[in-house]
């Protein structure tokens, strides 16, 4: 092959990391014959070839026509619409590894070229197999396989943007999928957050998955965080809600502190002694027995009018003098009690804590069945003396020490008013746990986790300010140096705090129609990228420019989808399949909307009295 076959043209002005490329005039915009291979010229996201002696610079085509041409003072001749913009992205020796970055540059008259099939698999084709994964393959040459770099992928975080129907979910489940399933890698670690419930029916086979209302016919786990594991701010935000003073604030802390340290006798508990347990320490305790006490303080009228206590409530006494009724702390029932306006000797209560309301919600909290993942988390649920059947570690290893290696924690059961703070606490509780056991085979720096973060701007909001965000913040800050990478997935980044979403070091941009989320992807990706992010808006569906540090090079890929048996549920419902009755097309028959509200009153689309059930 001559290098006349590969000719473009020659550049004509150099400025920083771009240059502009005046075609040769029999050069043509279109299709162009290699040896018998065709290529596209001026195809934006293209890759063009530049020697220098023994050396080759390589840039990206960015802009053709005539605003690709230099501007310029005086008047030049326009050569009318055959210029390209081209931006440098590496360079290399003869017969060595390209290198990103330039030790030196092109200059007017340098001759430009194509880059041919076999100069392709030498930019993409070279890289170290067992640390590198498939995820698709480049656009416009489908025998060159789309590799990321698995330790900076992980390591350095990243993300994955696009609108709605671009192909996130199915690239995240087909990403899962090649972990679970690469002969290369014997222990992935993944903890995937799945908000919507999107994965657990498509990677049932290669991961655990947690769920409320699970159904163990379908390979699930029933969902439990122990409340007991939270941090005190976590959790007078999921129980009680929102504490403006400081002297009530201060007053609750003293309650759950000494309730953990008197249910640290009753444990089996080794590393620490009573006089180290604080407010945050992941202790267990009964928060049915501290709500039961602050009721009957807050809420229940007392014999005395001042110094009322625990001893003082007007209690509705049998003949022995004995409560008939005191109520139940674990089944969370009120005491029977004399009301004060109808008894003599008989007053309202007057807290030194004013947490009424807190208290009723509590109580709301502790009765409502879709909390009970949280304040009734099976074995880990203490008893009144803070006795527990499971301690943390086990559910650690359940969620990150299994052979699977890759966990789904479905979290679409959860009530939404606390979903910014149980994500913050699950990320916060699993950063805790390695960072803490970093050195160990267990921790982080040994075995690394990457946790992928679904519909992340629902949680890590551009204010910065949440639960959520403030976990993810310190992942993204500081989770390289001890194992724990994050994964953000989202259709709308000008909705995620830009502080994270700079530093996700790889960057995956799927179709993007809205031009302020792409001018956001644009400010945290290299501004020698901004030319080829400009074909966002007509991206194919699976279909994404992969910038940043997993990658050498930009690569325009076509992912690889998962088998499909394990899609996500993310697709579109058909609305007219003629040809498969489906949709609008299918006959009614027997509409059993009795179903419909089973369903929805037990929240879960799986509802065992489905006869389709046992087929799934």
């Amino acid at each position: 092959m001559t290098d006349q076959a590969t000719h473009l043209g020659s550049i004509e002005d150099v400025e920083g990391a771009r240059a502009s490329v005046l075609l040769n005039e029999e050069t043509n915009f279109g299709l162009s014959f290699v040896e018998g291979y065709g290529y596209r010229v001026g195809q934006i996201g293209s890759f063009v070839r530049i020697p220098l002696g023994y050396d080759d610079i390589f840039g990206v085509v960015s802009q053709v026509g005539a605003r690709a041409a230099p501007q310029a003072d005086e008047d030049v001749p326009s050569h009318g619409n055959k210029w390209m913009t081209v931006r440098f992205v590496g360079e290399a020796a003869q017969g060595e590894e390209l290198t990103t970055g330039l030790s030196k540059y092109p200059t007017v008259g340098d001759d430009v070229h194509i880059v041919t099939e076999d100069e392709l698999d030498r930019i993409y084709g070279d890289q170290n197999q067992s640390r590198h994964i498939n995820i698709g393959s480049v656009v416009g040459s489908d025998q060159i396989p789309a590799r990321v770099d698995l330790n900076k992928l992980v390591s350095r975080h990243a993300a994955i943007l696009g609108s709605t129907g671009s192909g996130k979910s199915t690239t995240i489940a087909g990403l899962l999928h090649n972990l679970a399933t690469s002969s290369a890698i014997e222990s992935p670690r993944v903890l995937v957050l799945d908000i919507h419930g999107e994965y657990g029916a498509a990677l049932r086979n290669s991961a655990n998955v947690f769920t409320t209302n699970a159904d163990p016919t379908r390979q699930e786990s029933e969902l439990q965080i122990p409340y007991w594991a939270l941090s005190f701010e976590e959790l007078v935000d999921v129980a009680f809600g929102e504490i403006q003073g400081d002297r009530d604030r201060a007053a609750l802390v003293e309650q759950v502190k000494n309730k953990k340290k008197e249910s640290f006798p009753e444990q089996d508990i080794h590393g620490i002694d009573q006089s180290d347990i604080n407010v945050d320490t992941p202790i267990p305790f009964s928060i049915h027995k501290l709500w039961s006490e602050l009721y009957k303080l807050v809420r229940s009228p007392h014999t005395e009018s001042r110094d009322q206590s625990l001893n003082t409530v007007a209690y509705v006494t049998n003949e022995e003098g004995d409560p008939v009724d005191p109520g139940s702390a674990m089944d969370v029932s009120t005491p029977e009690t004399r009301r004060h306006d109808q008894h003599e000797g008989v007053y309202v209560a007057k807290p030194d804590m004013n947490i009424g309301r807190q208290v009723d919600t509590l109580t709301y909290r502790l009765r409502d069945s879709r909390y009970n993942f949280l304040f009734r988390p099976g074995e880990w649920l203490p008893e009144e003396n803070g006795t527990v059947e499971r301690d943390l570690d086990e559910l650690l290893e359940s969620w990150l020490g299994h052979n699977s290696g890759i966990t789904i924690l479905d979290l679409s059961g959860i009530p939404s008013d606390i979903l910014d703070t149980l994500v913050g606490a699950l990320l916060r509780i699993v950063y805790n746990s390695l960072f803490w056991a970093r050195n160990r085979a267990e921790g982080g720096k040994r075995r690394p986790l990457l946790v992928v973060l679904e519909e992340a701007h629902s949680y890590a909001g551009d204010t910065g300010d949440g639960s959520a965000a403030e976990s993810i913040q310190r992942i993204v800050k500081e989770g390289r140096k001890y194992g724990i990478g994050s994964m953000l997935v989202s259709q709308r980044p000008t909705e995620i705090d830009s502080t994270i979403l700079s530093q996700c070091g790889t960057i995956f941009s799927m179709r993007m129609a809205n031009s302020k989320d792409r001018a956001r992807i644009n400010s945290v990706v290299s501004d020698n990228m901004e030319g080829v992010l400009s074909s966002l808006p007509i991206l194919q569906t699976g279909e994404a420019i992969i910038v940043g540090q997993g990658v050498k090079f930009p690569i325009r890929a076509q992912i690889d989808p998962p088998p499909s048996d394990s899609r996500p549920e993310s697709q579109d419902p058909p609305v007219m399949t003629p040809d498969e009755g489906l949709g609008w097309n299918q006959e009614i028959s027997n509409p059993e909307y009795d179903k419909v509200l089973e369903h929805w009153r037990k929240k879960d689309p799986n509802t065992p009295t489905d006869e389709t059930q046992g087929d799934e």
